[in-house]
């Protein structure tokens, strides 16, 4: 699914995050994800993933370090390692998935 500007294609829901899947399959699963000040990824494990910050400011946790945010922001999570990201302000990222089906959670 080409995206020409992220902003046509990022989603909010006021009752939880926004995902837009741009792509899946075995090997990779690429999701864009709005989030509304106040609303939260829960903790939970997963596959390697790279998450790259678009917009706004929140604090994403992983494993026990809790890591301020910030649009342009990029943080890298290895296979098994806790995340969650909680939005202090409107924020949207882009998440890069690894290997979406593993026994480490898929997305």
């Amino acid at each position: 699914m080409p995206v020409s500007e992220w902003r046509s294609a990022v989603r909010f829901d006021d009752h939880g995050p926004g995902v837009t899947v741009l792509h899946e399959s075995a090997e990779l699963k690429v999701v864009l994800v709005g989030l509304r000040a106040g609303q939260q990824l829960p903790v939970h494990p997963g596959p390697a993933a790279s998450f790259t910050f678009l917009n706004g400011e929140a604090v994403m946790v992983v494993g026990d370090v809790e890591v301020p945010v910030a649009a342009g922001g990029i943080v890298i999570v290895p296979t098994g390692a806790n995340r969650a990201v909680r939005a202090i302000t409107d924020t949207v990222f882009l998440g890069n998935l690894g290997d979406p089906g593993s026994e480490q959670g898929p997305h």
